[in-house]
């Protein structure tokens, strides 16, 4: 087999070292030694090891294993990623079996044999390697993280462009604030492009597209045979996120009685995954976003009061597009142009009255619906200069709060994409936002509700 990995042996018997490094030559591309785990914690913070065979007594005069059962909790607190393999005599066999349950991987019982020594360690890297990929699939990565946020002119944006500037390079926990399609998303993007986790991953989490049956495996990860399904070992968002951001959007919508599960993680920065008993460290930096308000829910008993302390220390506010419409044009432009290429159309300005008619409506979809608004009229252009009927806008989409006696009402919406954008706002109003009410009422399930929500941005 191709040699592959990096082998780290910790044992304080020097021929013992050597004996294994002759063995594993032809099995790992680096074999590195230390006859003390002193040094346990720089090797790891130095190399990219991926196995620590790892005894369990050293020459302290103490043979009860728990100095090997102190090395490893403190391997899987540094590098919880790597995989370790318990090197003990006959007699504390009883002592693996312990390690086992605080996150070893395997044990081997010295003397050896060769042959179980090599699979076993092969084995065990085979997994560490299957664990990264899975990792890597699931870590979802800032897609161009390197492109700066455009922020605007606007007086509004200033002082929040001030201070994400100012929080994004500490590791404080922020809530980000706003009505939907304002780009809360794009900001938490942003804070991790700013941050010192740049190089890390950014994993989000559509708190309102998680079902609430697979919290647990969905945030925390399940081991094999855990339950029904559970066919292989799966890592969760938490663990995805190692040495990066956790975004949790749509915070709100996290069922009261899962809240305190997401707590525990955060106060404790360790999780334990579904089917195990060993809690699990990780290092991430947690964002969360909303378009309610907390206060309100923690006034209502919707919303632990503990946890919004939690995830409050930092609170960013974006505002409206109704309240930066100097930003308005400018944002309109950037889109054109970005779909004016990704169509292949050659729209480059807007007609005057098409610019008129974007500054005299009101957004109330914000940036999302000015993008998607813009996207619809490129496609649907036949290049050249884009007038305001191509925008396809009413003139308003105010309510009207009074009407004329025995005036006909003129109907508030003309299509039935409008006719249901309508209803869908009316019942999420009339719910206080809250969307399992609102689906009921409504007819639909609390998941098509959602993904219609994110269709009309709403």
């Amino acid at each position: 087999m191709a040699k592959q990995g990096t082998l780290l042996v910790v044992d304080d018997n020097r021929n013992i070292l050597t004996s294994l490094r002759y063995l594993l030559v032809d099995y790992f591309a680096r074999i590195l030694t230390l006859d003390s785990p002193v040094t346990l914690p720089t090797v790891l913070s130095q190399d990219e090891v991926d196995v620590v065979l790892l005894d369990m007594n050293f020459a302290s005069g103490i043979n009860n294993g728990n100095e090997g059962l102190y090395w490893l909790k403190e391997i899987r607190r540094l590098r919880p990623q790597v995989g370790v393999v318990l090197f003990t005599a006959y007699a504390d066999i009883d002592l693996a079996v312990t390690g086992i349950k605080e996150g070893a991987a395997d044990f081997v019982v010295k003397p050896w044999d060769n042959d179980k020594l090599i699979r076993t360690l092969v084995d065990v890297y085979n997994k560490v390697c299957a664990h990264k990929k899975e990792k890597k699939r699931t870590s979802a990565k800032t897609s161009g993280t390197d492109a700066a946020m455009y922020w605007g002119n606007s007086p509004a944006i200033r002082p929040l462009r001030a201070l994400v500037e100012k929080v994004s390079t500490t590791d404080a926990n922020i809530l980000i604030t706003g009505e939907n399609g304002t780009g809360k998303d794009m900001l938490a993007r942003e804070i991790h492009r700013l941050s010192n986790r740049k190089d890390g991953p950014m994993v989000v989490v559509d708190m309102g597209a998680i079902t609430e049956s697979l919290f647990e495996s969905e945030l925390f990860g399940h081991v094999k045979g855990s339950f029904t399904d559970a066919h292989a070992d799966r890592i969760g968002r938490f663990e995805a996120a190692d040495g990066g951001t956790l975004f949790l959007d749509e915070i709100a919508n996290l069922p009261y009685y899962l809240q305190a599960k997401l707590l525990t993680a955060i106060q404790k920065r360790s999780f334990i995954k579904v089917g195990s008993n060993t809690p699990q460290p990780t290092n991430i930096r947690l964002i969360c976003a909303t378009n309610r308000d907390l206060d309100e829910m923690v006034r209502k008993g919707e919303f632990r009061e503990d946890l919004l302390y939690r995830i409050n220390t930092i609170h960013l506010h974006i505002p409206s597009l109704r309240e930066r419409k100097e930003d308005i044009l400018p944002l309109a432009r950037m889109f054109l142009e970005r779909y004016a290429k990704q169509y292949g159309r050659t729209n480059g300005t807007f007609a005057p009255d098409a610019a008129a008619r974007l500054l005299a409506y009101p957004w109330y979809g914000n940036i999302r619906e000015l993008q998607h608004t813009i996207e619809k009229a490129v496609i649907l252009s036949d290049g050249g200069e884009l007038r305001a009927e191509s925008l396809q806008l009413t003139a308003t989409t105010e309510k009207t709060t009074a009407q004329t006696v025995g005036e006909k009402a003129e109907p508030a919406f003309h299509t039935l994409d409008e006719m249901e954008r309508t209803l869908i706002g009316q019942a999420l109003e009339q719910c206080g936002s809250n969307l399992s009410q609102a689906a009921s009422k409504l007819g639909i399930t609390r998941q098509t509700l959602y993904n219609k929500m994110k269709r009309y941005g709403l």
